[in-house]
C-alpha cells in the first residue's frame, strides 16, 4: 500500500521553504499531492491556475507529486482524495500554535485525519510568501528565496 499525503497551503508563491518541506516529506511518503486552496477570503497575487502552474513547473520531474487545486475545508478534499495524512511547515513556534489548533479541528470534523509536523530548515525559518512579494515589490533579490521560475513570474506581475 502507497504511503499518501496531501501538503495544503495558498503558495502564493511557492517558496524554497515550501520546497525544502516536500523534498523532506518525500522520505516519508510515496506520493504528495499539493493542494492549493482557493481562498476567497484573501487577496492573492497569482491566480489560482498561475499558482497551480508554477508548483506545477516546480516539481515537473517528480512524478511523486501531484498539483491541483482545491476549495472548502481541506478535510472535505482529504476525503474526497480518500488521503489521510496531511503536512504542515512549520517555522516558529508561533507557527507550532496556529497548527496545532488547526489540527485538532481537522481530527475533530474527520477523526481519520493525522497531521505530521515538519521543521523547515533553519535558512528558511523566516521566509514567507508574504515576505517574497514585499521584498520583490521593492526590486529587492529574491533569487535565494523562490525558484526561477517564481522570481520570474512574480518580476512579471511586479514589474
Amino acid at each position: 500500500m502507497s504511503r499518501k499525503a496531501i501538503y495544503a497551503g495558498s503558495f502564493d508563491p511557492i517558496t524554497n521553504g515550501h520546497i525544502d518541506i516536500v523534498n523532506r516529506a518525500l522520505h516519508l511518503f510515496d506520493e504528495i499531492k499539493i493542494a492549493i486552496i482557493h481562498n476567497a477570503n484573501k487577496i492573492a497575487l497569482f491566480s489560482i491556475d498561475e499558482r497551480i502552474l508554477l508548483v506545477s513547473t516546480v516539481f515537473k520531474d517528480n512524478p511523486k507529486i501531484s498539483v491541483e487545486g482545491f476549495d472548502g475545508l481541506l478535510v472535505d478534499y482529504a476525503y474526497q482524495k480518500n488521503i489521510y495524512t496531511l503536512i504542515r511547515g512549520l517555522r516558529a513556534v508561533s507557527d507550532f500554535d496556529y497548527e496545532f489548533q488547526m489540527a485538532l479541528m481537522n481530527r475533530r470534523l474527520q477523526p481519520k485525519i493525522d497531521t505530521i509536523f515538519l521543521m523547515t530548515d533553519q535558512q528558511y525559518a523566516y521566509l514567507s510568501s508574504s515576505l517574497v512579494k514585499q521584498i520583490a515589490r521593492h526590486k529587492a533579490d529574491i533569487s535565494a528565496l523562490v525558484p526561477d521560475v517564481v522570481q520570474d513570474a512574480l518580476t512579471g506581475k511586479i514589474g
